[in-house]
């Protein structure tokens, strides 16, 4: 029995369990960049990708991390690499969009200083396009609309080469972005014979070389070109970063020479416009002005007015940044799109009356609220007496005639049921004055 105790004793050990290996934090930060980036720039996005890889290992963490986001039926453990993302399957169709979006332009990004036809990952990305380009074309077929839609155009963009156009837009603006008739994926083609036939590195011979510059049309940029389109991407994000933010007066100098060319973009949204009226009240007559009269290649056979942006304008609530911007509108006679009508026609017949029917119904609102004790600031009674005072300065400038009772009885009735305020009183005692 001692024997056997000396054997035991002398038995090695057993060796304790080892750690699990710690996660790659490079591929937890690019796990954190896909799922959160979706509103940064793309440009700025995809920069953020190459400072957080190593140079060396860049073209194998986009083929283990990135290439399989663009499938959205490859297994959830692929697409999930190391637990960096969620499953395909828990995400929407506009955030599965985004991410598809962003993955798309990282990997176009990653070899941009060279043609797209020398791009490792321009198989791939050619045929996400077909695929998604078919899907589209089958929903319009039936009357319905492809959630990708963005994406086949975007795929289109990056690759005929003009991938760094959508740099300076988030993939949240670009997915959500509605595309005019001619953009949209049943008018989207590209020539096969270049994307299909050099499959990688090798084959990008110069007989291949020689064909694309034979089918694609050369352009010379000069020095003063690409500083024009330096300054206009510039523009670009600065006007992107005013729906947060109020612009410094350097920053809307670089935004206001540029606005046409902005607007000409057609990435400004309508969603966009509420908040950079909040924010910058000064850039926002400009912007309208640029948005209903500038007209693209893209658009030009679709000008039916009134245009969507005047949608917006409506929905502004009453306060000083709103009554300015319409002020400058109803009076500025730039041209709209269609070439016939003035901006100030076409807010007038269009915008006006709604926009102060809704001025009232807001403010009748916030007098319940007021009344309830929900708020216990004055906006009501600061949205009464700017109310007031802007539409006595329509009367005065001829804009509104108060001789028609179709254009100011809801004005009467509001004015008179407001008579306490001085504003709303002497805006009463206009009117009546008119009628007598």
């Amino acid at each position: 029995m001692s024997t056997a105790l000396v054997s035991m004793a002398r038995a090695p050990l057993p060796s304790p369990p080892l750690p699990p290996p710690a996660a790659d934090p490079v591929r937890g930060a690019i796990g954190h960049l896909l799922s959160r980036g979706y509103s940064l720039p793309c440009s700025t996005a995809a920069q953020a990708f190459i400072q957080l890889v190593q140079p060396t290992s860049r073209f194998q963490l986009a083929l283990d991390v990135l290439l399989p986001l663009l499938d959205p039926h490859a297994p959830s453990e692929v697409r999930s690499q190391a637990d960096m993302l969620p499953a395909a399957d828990d995400d929407g169709p506009e955030r599965q969009a985004a991410q598809r979006i962003l993955v798309s332009f990282i990997l176009y990004y990653l070899y941009s200083p060279h043609p797209i036809a020398i791009n490792p990952f321009k198989s791939a990305l050619f045929v996400t396009f077909i695929a998604e380009r078919e899907k589209a074309v089958n929903a319009a077929s039936v009357g319905d609309v492809s959630p990708n839609e963005q994406l086949v155009w975007v795929l289109w963009k990056i690759l005929k080469g003009d991938g760094s156009d959508i740099g300076p837009y988030s993939p949240s603006t670009l997915a959500t972005s509605p595309l005019p008739p001619k953009l949209r994926a049943t008018n989207l083609l590209l020539d096969n014979t270049l994307y299909v036939n050099e499959t990688d590195l090798n084959d990008f011979t110069q007989d291949s070389q020689r064909n694309i510059n034979t089918n694609t049309p050369t352009t010379t940029v000069t020095a003063e070109t690409d500083s024009a389109n330096e300054r206009v991407a510039h523009a670009i994000k600065l006007l992107l970063d005013a729906r947060k933010r109020v612009l410094s007066l350097s920053e809307q100098r670089i935004v206001l020479p540029s606005m046409a060319s902005v607007a000409s973009a057609r990435l400004i949204t309508p969603f966009d416009l509420p908040s950079i009226v909040t924010h910058n009240p000064t850039l926002a007559h400009p912007l309208f002005v640029a948005l209903l009269s500038t007209t693209t290649s893209a658009d030009a056979a679709d000008l039916s007015l009134p245009s969507p942006f005047l949608d917006v304008l409506p929905t502004l609530p009453p306060t000083l940044p709103s009554f300015d911007l319409m002020g400058r509108l109803l009076r500025d006679p730039t041209t709209a799109a269609d070439g016939t009508t003035s901006v100030a026609d076409l807010v007038r017949s269009e915008v006006l009356g709604r926009f102060i029917l809704e001025c009232i119904n807001w403010l009748d609102h916030a007098e319940i609220q007021e009344k309830e004790g929900l708020v216990n600031d004055d906006r009501f009674a600061m949205g009464v007496q700017h109310l007031c005072r802007f539409y006595t300065s329509l009367i005065k400038l001829g804009i509104v005639d108060p001789m028609s009772d179709e254009d100011t009885a809801e004005m009467s009735h509001f004015s008179l049921r407001h008579s306490r305020f001085e504003e709303a009183n002497a805006l009463y005692r206009m009117l009546a004055a008119v009628r007598m």
